[in-house]
């Protein structure tokens, strides 16, 4: 009798723990899922702003939005504005400065490299890339930032003498290279077009 009744309480112990091991396995987290993007097809636009010194083309399925505010303040410039991307919530920041006034061309230079350095606090690698187009007398560099960075691509343009303009591509969502990678090439691209495209204009 007290055999049987062993086996019965050890019984329900194991079934017991059977379940419980059952029920952990249920509660492991399973990774996380993103939802699929759908991409519009490349299509691009001429941007020849009369508030600006220079026209590019950028994708049709973006919107101009010009900045009328920094930091509470007027920009520096009339021709500060973003291309935004409103299906990925996501922009390209420009803003344009004229040489000498306000900043020397080695200064604006230096800004534009600390901008994309401080990134390596949270990036991987900075790959630099050359701008040389003097057929446009369009010269400059690229920052491709990979990592978890607030920015993942900026870039400036100047001819040099009288101008300079600086991008710069932010998501506003938190930093997942990962799951954002597919969309950053995307948006490259496009970047990749504006610069092929940029001219500047006379005065």
């Amino acid at each position: 009798m007290k055999l049987s009744f062993l086996n019965t309480v050890l019984s329900v112990l194991v079934a017991g723990l059977m379940n419980a091991c059952s029920d952990e396995e249920s509660l492991t987290p399973r990774p996380r899922g993103y939802p699929r993007v759908q991409y519009p097809e490349k299509d691009y636009r001429s941007f020849d702003a009369n508030y600006c010194h220079f026209t590019f083309q950028y994708p049709s399925y973006t919107q101009i939005q010009r900045d009328t505010a920094f930091f509470e303040e007027q920009p520096a410039d009339h021709c500060w504005f973003d291309v935004y991307y409103p299906d990925f919530d996501s922009r390209i920041h420009f803003s344009y400065y004229p040489v000498g006034p306000y900043k020397s061309l080695e200064r604006l230079k230096l800004d534009a490299f600390e901008m994309a350095d401080w990134h390596t606090k949270r990036a991987n690698y900075i790959d630099e890339i050359r701008i040389y187009k003097p057929e446009s007398e369009v010269y400059g560099f690229a920052f491709q930032i990979k990592g978890p960075a607030a920015s993942s691509f900026q870039f400036y343009l100047t001819d040099s003498t009288d101008h300079f303009v600086r991008g710069a591509l932010y998501f506003n969502t938190k930093a997942r290279p990962d799951s954002l990678a597919p969309v950053i090439n995307f948006v490259k691209e496009d970047i990749d077009h504006l610069i092929e495209t940029f001219e500047w204009e006379g005065d």
